[in-house]
């Protein structure tokens, strides 16, 4: 990782991209280990029932992505991005679809390959940084699912420009994004108080907006370091890549999760079509 320098109290000089995706791998192997609600794979019963055309999949907390957002997925070509852990791709594999698992954690694309040997399917496996697909020609896939994951990388412009050049010509994103105001407060604090209390200004970093201290802290500990990201980043942004937003949702998470819970949704799903050529 990318060398800390500390001068009395700890601080990160110029941390790059290549820095963060490093460490962030690292931290969802470990996450990975522990097996949390994004790292649990599927069940064998679920990958029959979507051999025989019964599935869904899940890209935020609680909502299943509405069946016909994707329809028919047989013989469709599916990049499964930054959404590793034996959810969405062996589900997207059985149900008929050719499946490239594209994440940064070695043991989430691990989970993938296990239900996959486990139950009979094929599906591609690659780690990488969901902002560069440069491995992947233009036009490979019909489909892009990605839960979220674009919290973890600063820079989101160039994940949807990426999207919109694997993609085929209609070709369709779906992909789960935080609340941008999910980052305004401090959940452990407000969890800990009972009061939901605004403590960060918007944009959020971790490398910018907390102290460094529990950056340090955080880093040593293996947390995964994440960005919040505007509207105009996520829906303007799809928008400046050339696709169409057609479809949207809401979602929520746990009153356990954070007190946001009981005020305001959590997440969105965003469905956006890659306009034609």
């Amino acid at each position: 990782m990318h060398e800390l320098r500390t001068t009395g109290t700890f601080r990160i000089n110029q941390m790059k991209q290549k820095d963060i995706a490093e460490h962030n791998a690292k931290a969802w192997d470990e996450e990975s280990i522990e097996e949390s609600e994004w790292c649990t794979p599927v069940k064998s019963d679920t990958i029959k029932r979507a051999i025989q055309g019964d599935w869904q999949i899940k890209l935020t907390p609680k909502k299943y992505v509405p069946s016909e957002w994707l329809g028919d997925v047989r013989e469709k070509f599916i990049l499964c991005l930054g959404s590793g852990g034996g959810q969405q791709a062996p589900v997207l594999s059985a149900a008929g679809a050719h499946v490239v698992s594209l994440d940064i954690s070695a043991e989430q694309l691990a989970k993938d390959e296990m239900v996959a040997l486990r139950d009979g399917l094929f599906l591609r496996t690659v780690k990488g940084d969901m902002s560069d697909l440069s491995g992947f020609s233009g036009g490979a896939f019909d489909y892009i699912v990605s839960a979220v994951s674009n919290i973890f990388v600063p820079d989101i412009q160039t994940i949807w420009d990426q999207c919109g050049r694997v993609l085929v010509p209609g070709g369709t994103l779906i992909t789960g994004i935080m609340n941008p105001s999910f980052f305004m407060f401090d959940h452990k604090k407000a969890t800990d108080t009972g009061q939901l209390t605004v403590e960060y200004k918007l944009p959020y970093s971790d490398i910018e907006s907390i102290p460094s201290k529990k950056l340090k802290d955080l880093i040593d500990n293996d947390v995964p370091i994440v960005f919040s990201h505007s509207l105009d980043e996520q829906i303007g942004g799809l928008i400046r890549a050339g696709f169409v937003i057609n479809g949207f949702y809401e979602d929520w998470w746990t009153d356990e999760a954070t007190p946001l819970n009981k005020y305001s949704p959590t997440t969105m799903v965003i469905r956006a079509l890659k306009q034609g050529e």
